[in-house]
């Protein structure tokens, strides 16, 4: 079963929201799907793909997807643009208009960390909800992208010049690299790979959660897993955890459009691969904060 968590996981694209793409069971009369490309090049459709299910179940004839209606990567990229979009502008406009000086940074940080942690709850909202809900997703870009102005401003202006650019970089390389990783066959994502990674990231959101409640309550840096050399390595950890989750979001995407998902779904993959961007580019910041502060 894979957690319906939007910081452990995403949501996938099959009628039982179960994760389509490590569907591994054999089917009849062909490969298992999710492991030979294209599930309709082979064997029978309706035992592969979770789409046609509703199909048969009403007595219709067994086929492929009809395209109309049907996500496709252009529905994916666009709606993601959209989404990445509305965050990016947010969080220049909190630049601008929350400045983060000696007279008003506890203003700004406070409107900051309220407006991440509303986005957090419509994220939770979407991530339990069975169809998406585009001004949800929307909504919560735009609060993301009010945190991140404001983060991004205190560690630019008080920590270290030019770290959210640094950020902003290191996020698209990781991404550019991910991308051409999966799509050379480098990355190979199946049942095991998704496993590790859902393991790794709830261990690893564990621990960083046991050290806030340290930090909340004993004072200081906690058990220092988010500062020093620690938080470099633990920095790391994170990119990598990101960089994991992006190929569980390209596999999901490209699972999606073979199965013929619902066009409405690309937000879906948009509110996916924000989450999972926001994730990476919140962890190199970090990691340019430590390496500066210990200047």
């Amino acid at each position: 079963m894979r957690s319906r968590n939007p910081v452990f996981s995403r949501r996938g694209f099959s009628r039982d929201n179960g994760y389509a793409g490590f569907n591994t069971a054999p089917q009849a009369g062909g490969p298992a799907v999710g492991t030979q490309g294209n599930p309709y090049a082979q064997g029978n459709p309706y035992a592969q793909n979770p789409y046609a299910q509703q199909d048969l179940q009403q007595g219709a004839p067994p086929q492929a997807p009809a395209t109309t209606g049907r996500m496709t990567m252009d529905d994916v990229v666009q709606r993601t643009g959209t989404t990445l979009g509305t965050l990016i502008v947010t969080a220049a406009l909190a630049w601008v208009l929350l400045p983060v000086d000696d007279a008003h940074i506890g203003r700004s940080y406070g409107i900051g960390i309220g407006a991440a942690l509303v986005a957090m709850v419509l994220a939770f909202i979407q991530s339990f909800k069975r169809k998406p809900a585009p001004a949800l997703i929307l909504s919560y870009a735009a609060l993301e992208g009010v945190f991140l102005g404001v983060v991004s401003s205190v560690v630019d202006n008080r920590i270290a010049s030019g770290a959210a650019m640094q950020a902003v970089i290191g996020t698209m390389a990781v991404f550019a690299g991910v991308l051409i990783a999966y799509r050379a066959g480098w990355i190979r994502v199946n049942r095991r790979f998704y496993g590790f990674v859902m393991a790794a990231a709830l261990g690893f959101i564990l621990l960083m959660a046991v050290n806030l409640l340290f930090a909340v309550f004993g004072g200081g840096d906690g058990l220092g897993f988010r500062s020093g050399p620690l938080g470099i390595f633990f920095g790391i950890v994170g990119i990598i955890l990101g960089a994991c989750f992006l190929a569980l979001d390209f596999k999901q995407v490209e699972d999606g459009i073979a199965y013929g998902a619902p066009k409405e779904e690309a937000w879906l993959a948009a509110f996916g691969l924000t989450l999972t961007l926001v994730w990476i580019y919140m962890e190199f910041l970090r990691i340019i904060a430590i390496l500066n502060s210990n200047d």
